[in-house]
């Protein structure tokens, strides 16, 4: 079996053409550039209709230019893509291989792109968000990886190999090698092996399932935390305010690395600390759906009742099964009852803890704010509830700011993940996740450059994605 190359035989008249486009661009660009710091911009020309009108001469071909460029870079890309799936393993070499692999990705993209480009009137903020450019192409950069770490995680069809399995003879082997046995389940390692011997393609797929399964939820908890912590400090004020806010304060107040790196050490896990914490953090949903369905039901007992019994029945069953871990100190339900093992406990706590300040800071501030409107003035007046009040008031009114965030959010905690995987702190050393795999390839960076990079460009691409839907979101939130 031959090794591949990055775009085999197809290579040959296309990538001319894609050398062609991207040095045109970057031409065009850089006399933009200069035009720019040599002479003024033209003012902008409005039409009697109200249409920006076209730019003409120099500035506006050459504007035309980088406009056509980037078109032809963009559709020859998509040639790479579409010839990968459906042409012969090898015609398109390491690029065709990895397209085809990610085929039921593609599928799914396209799927949800089109399902809410025709429903977006009827998604609210979700559908506006598509006409945005820059949260639209942030939007498919996230669901990229999301669907890969559903497709890897549950159905197991993106990767090539297993991710712990090693190969003897492709320790460190470039991008494209062959398969050393002809009746291996997939003949190349398409991005190469890592000094174990390992697929790193394998592993970079696998350890987006590792990012998406704890970046969002860890996040979804702090919100959890934050809100039902930060909207009565901001609506009461006084000392409940500077009781929350000093503690707040307190745990900001540490350097965040410094903080992770406390909290995953085998000394203090020992002690069962992060056990305590995961018990007193993973309590706030219950408080938090407890307190919102009741206020919305207060009035209505017939109904109240039998939804907080089923809703608050299930979310105690998880809660109790989330910290119920084996060899821990708190270890005490029976294994059929046991619907989790989460192996990354210690770091699941430890981004929770350090994110719920930042989120209840955030949210004291917006009801600091939202307390003197009208609308909550004529709850009042109604005899609302003071958690009412907040919760069917406030924090709807609050969405924007705290949906922009939570998107940020997920990055930084990707970052952190990142960073405590690549410091070898609260996961295994046989990890896939982005950070570890970075760190393994990093010792050896100067001879072999290739076992890092995918997935540090995949971390980037993740948290640009996410900054990128953030941006959409902001722009699209104060449109309303």
């Amino acid at each position: 079996m031959d090794p591949l190359t990055w775009t085999g035989p197809v290579g040959s008249f296309l990538n001319p053409l894609l050398g062609i486009g991207i040095g045109v661009f970057l031409t065009a660009v850089i006399i933009q550039s200069l035009m720019l710091l040599i002479r003024e911009e033209d003012p902008i020309v409005v039409n009697p209709d109200g249409t920006l009108a076209r730019k003409t001469g120099l500035p506006g071909g050459v504007e035309r230019i980088i406009t056509l460029s980037m078109l032809l870079i963009i559709v020859l890309l998509l040639a790479y893509i579409v010839l990968g799936v459906i042409t012969p393993h090898g015609t398109v070499g390491i690029i065709g291989g990895m397209a085809k692999q990610f085929l039921p990705v593609w599928i799914a993209l396209i799927a949800m792109f089109v399902i809410s480009m025709r429903y977006k009137r009827k998604l609210g903020l979700y559908g506006k968000l598509f006409d945005s450019t820059v949260g639209m192409i942030g939007l498919g950069i996230v669901m990229f990886w999301v669907f890969t770490a559903l497709f890897t995680g549950v159905f197991d069809l993106i990767a090539t190999h297993d991710p712990l399995a090693q190969v003897s003879g492709l320790k460190n082997k470039v991008p494209g090698v062959p398969m050393p046995d002809a009746d291996a389940p997939y003949a190349h390692y398409l991005l190469g092996g890592d000094n174990l011997a390992r697929d790193i393609f394998s592993r970079m797929v696998h350890g987006s399932v590792i990012v998406v399964a704890i970046a969002p939820l860890a996040t979804i908890f702090a919100f959890m935390v934050g809100i039902t912590l930060g909207l009565p400090a901001g609506y009461f004020s006084g000392r409940l305010d500077t009781v929350l806010s000093f503690v707040a304060n307190l745990i900001l107040a540490f350097p965040v690395i410094l903080l992770f790196y406390l909290l995953v050490t085998p000394e203090i896990v020992e002690t069962g600390i992060p056990s305590y914490m995961a018990a007193f953090l993973f309590v706030f949903p219950l408080i938090f759906f407890g307190v919102l369905l009741n206020s919305r039901y207060y009035t209505q007992p017939s109904k109240r009742t039998p939804i907080l019994i089923v809703v608050l029945g299930v979310l105690l069953l998880l809660y109790l099964s989330m910290i119920n871990q084996k060899g821990t100190v708190i270890d005490f339900l029976p294994e059929w009852l046991d619907l989790f093992d989460l192996d990354i406990l210690v770091v699941f706590v430890s981004v929770v803890f350090v994110n719920s300040p930042t989120v209840f800071r955030i949210v004291r501030s917006l009801a600091l704010d939202l307390r003197t409107r009208d609308y909550v003035a004529a709850a009042q007046t109604r005899g609302e509830g003071a958690w009412y009040i907040m919760l069917w008031e406030i924090l709807p009114n609050a969405r924007g700011p705290l949906i922009v965030d939570f998107c940020l959010r997920i990055g930084y905690t990707t970052i952190l993940l990142g960073t405590l995987g690549f410091f070898g702190l609260g996961l295994s050393s046989e990890s896939p996740d982005w950070g570890s795999t970075i760190n393994e390839g990093r010792k050896l960076l100067l001879v072999f450059t290739h076992p890092p990079l995918p997935p540090a460009f995949a971390l980037l691409t993740l948290v640009l994605g996410l900054n990128l839907l953030a941006d959409g979101l902001r722009e699209e939130s104060l449109r309303d």
